[in-house]
């Protein structure tokens, strides 16, 4: 997590606040920042198109302004831009490679109204090398998201085989914050059958269920506790579709945090359905962070 912090900017306002949280990130890790534009150039058809030149101007001069306003505010942090004509998930890409964290707006400029996550931003959290954060515009529950701090950081957990890098950028990032870490791990009733007999069980045995669960989060959680002691845990244990509990807690969330299992080849580089839903509707910043998948069973 050592290298620079990278945000893609287009100009948009929501590319804008993406820009705005990864200079407070960068700030907060004492690492540089370094914006990324990407503005291809137009097919050759369309060149003759009078404006096309303008508009590379455009986007150079909105990068060297944005750099200058983040510069005159931090002096003391390293800010560079750079302005690319390849394609912008391309760009962003490249610059993932060395990068400690990858900062995109939920959406650009592209896309239609009523879309959360745009294309760039999918493709990114899917394939980079290091975490990536989507900021998204505004919170869902009404107000205005200014990009400040919320009262806590979320991590979307599976305690029967957690993942250690999601786990280390949650910690740290309630660390760096100072504020409390709500581990969130949802769980399903085993599969009965008739659905007679399953009533019964939900009522007699569900609350032993919940407990073998927590007792499950609780041991898995104990080594991050111990080498992390000041950071308060709130183990949240939910009867949910693991998607949907990621999205409802995220209402109270400053950053929530996922895993992404990384892959061996080029087709398996996607996202996996709770991290496809959680970015989509989610009401806070999302991190996803890749992890190796876990080693075979072997017996």
């Amino acid at each position: 997590m050592s290298g620079p912090v990278v945000a893609g900017v287009d100009g948009s306002r929501r590319s804008l606040t993406a820009a705005e949280w990864a200079v407070r990130e960068a700030a907060r890790r004492g690492v540089a920042l370094r914006l990324v534009h990407a503005c291809p150039p137009l097919p050759r058809r369309v060149s003759p198109v009078p404006g096309v030149d303008a508009w590379q101007n455009v986007g150079e001069q909105m990068l060297g302004q944005t750099v200058a306003d983040f510069r005159a505010r931090l002096p003391e942090l390293g800010i560079e831009g750079e302005h690319t004509d390849i394609e912008p998930a391309e760009a962003l890409l490249t610059a993932a490679a060395s990068a400690g964290l990858l900062v995109v707006g939920a959406r650009g400029w592209g896309g239609f109204e009523g879309l959360a996550v745009g294309s760039v931003a999918l493709r990114v959290a899917a394939m980079a090398d290091c975490p990536v954060v989507t900021v998204p515009e505004e919170r869902r529950t009404g107000g205005g998201w200014d990009g400040t701090e919320a009262d806590e950081v979320q991590l979307g957990f599976d305690a029967h085989a957690p993942a250690e890098a999601p786990t280390a950028f949650a910690f740290r990032a309630a660390q760096e914050r100072g504020v409390p870490l709500r581990v969130v791990h949802a769980w399903a009733l085993p599969p009965a059958s008739p659905s007679a007999w399953m009533l019964t069980v939900l009522e007699e045995d569900r609350a032993t269920w919940e407990d073998q669960e927590s007792q499950v989060v609780s041991d898995a959680l104990r080594p991050w506790r111990d080498g992390c002691p000041e950071v308060p845990v709130v183990p949240d244990v939910v009867l949910l579709n693991p998607a949907e509990a990621l999205v409802r807690t995220s209402k109270r969330a400053g950053l929530l945090v996922i895993g992404r299992r990384t892959a061996t080849r080029p087709a398996q580089l996607r996202l996996g359905p709770v991290a496809h839903a959680v970015l989509h509707h989610a009401h806070c910043p999302v991190a996803v962070v890749p992890h190796p998948p876990p080693e075979p069973f072997e017996p």
